[in-house]
């Protein structure tokens, strides 16, 4: 199975899908409440991977067998520079149950904002009819 950087670098969202636990956690950096689920956390994840432009993970942190791991990328919302973070834990049974992600500049993070907003009631549909 390819770690988490490797699923994303190679846009294998099925393989992503299947690390993330049925309880998994998304805590997104435009919205304040926790979206609680695998369905709806897969359905997230697809839709960035499309709003995103040359998304690129640059730094990792976190060894082999950790339980925490830090991914920071770069890549370009609506031709705007972001950079942001992933934070993963992982549970015993090496699934994620916590993803976090953090944004920055301001500008970008609206941009992201936005663009997710705009396909916010189809990623919905999406994890309603188990579509990930």
């Amino acid at each position: 199975m390819p770690s988490f950087r490797e699923a994303i670098d190679a846009r294998d969202l099925d393989a992503v899908e299947a690390m993330l636990a049925d309880d998994v956690v998304f805590r997104s950096p435009v919205a304040f409440k926790p979206y609680e689920g695998k369905a709806i956390t897969s359905a997230i994840l697809r839709a960035v991977i499309e709003v995103f432009e040359d998304f690129n993970y640059v730094r990792e942190i976190g060894g082999p067998g950790s339980v925490d791991h830090a991914l920071v990328f770069e890549a370009k919302v609506d031709g705007l520079a972001i950079t942001g973070c992933d934070f993963l834990h992982f549970d015993d049974d090496g699934k994620i149950v916590d993803f976090m992600v953090m944004v920055r500049p301001l500008r970008a993070a609206e941009a992201l904002a936005r663009e997710m907003g705009a396909r916010f009631e189809q990623i919905v549909s999406s994890a309603a009819a188990g579509e990930g």
